[in-house]
């Protein structure tokens, strides 16, 4: 008799504990249902499950590294463009000339290195080719050679003129002529040039190939009246 009472005591216990955890699962499914569906239905409906709280510290976060990726990018940029500048303001670049007024030394379309520290430290010679800002549009660049220096006597007259004119050049600037003396544009028409005008000295030329090397002489060393 006690042992049936107590079978069906342990019996009782063991549906009430049963009964519970039934209960108590049955409030976790409750709970945890709802999350599960407004998770699968994207990130977006997920995220109002939670407080706002929660959310603000990662926009702040995502907001600061996307500043930092900038201002960071922004910087490198600045930079690089500083580099860039100093190298083609006072070292040199390449340079793609134009024109037949250089032949037959330097023929349209060649690619030569201009240097720009002899501007820099004064070191333009009589001879030397230069690129210059030109007088007559100073948005445009020309090639020219050096004949005659500041104090120098210069011929500012054409190889076709039968009477030669000459004259001296004023401090501070250079007679600039082309090679190709018949179709030049160049001092002979706009007078002797500012020493600041020049951007850089001519002492390679990479292109054509077959080419490559230094700069020939002058072929009108006749031009040089001080030699």
């Amino acid at each position: 008799m006690y042992d049936h009472a107590f079978a069906q005591l342990s019996g009782f216990h063991c549906s009430a504990k049963r009964s519970e955890w039934s209960c108590r699962g049955a409030q976790a499914l409750e709970c945890i249902w709802p999350l599960k569906q407004r998770f699968i239905q994207g990130c977006a409906s997920a995220r109002s499950c939670f407080p706002k709280s929660c959310w603000a510290p990662f926009h702040c976060r995502m907001l600061r590294n996307a500043l930092g990726k900038t201002f960071r990018f922004l910087g490198y940029t600045v930079q690089y463009g500083c580099i860039a500048h100093c190298a083609f303001e006072y070292l040199g670049g390449i340079v793609v000339c134009s024109g037949p007024s250089m032949e037959p030394t330097i023929q349209n379309s060649d690619v030569v290195f201009s240097e720009n520290l002899s501007r820099h430290f004064y070191c333009i010679r009589k001879g030397d080719i230069v690129i210059v800002k030109s007088p007559n549009d100073p948005k445009s660049n020309i090639c020219k050679r050096v004949i005659g220096l500041e104090g120098d006597k210069v011929c500012t007259s054409n190889p076709s003129d039968f009477l030669k004119s000459h004259s001296y050049v004023p401090k501070g600037h250079v007679w600039l002529e082309g090679d190709n003396l018949r179709n030049s544009t160049d001092s002979r028409c706009y007078g002797p040039v500012p020493y600041g005008l020049i951007r850089g000295r001519i002492c390679l030329k990479i292109w054509p190939l077959n080419d490559f090397g230094f700069l020939r002489a002058s072929p009108n060393g006749h031009r040089f009246l001080d030699d």
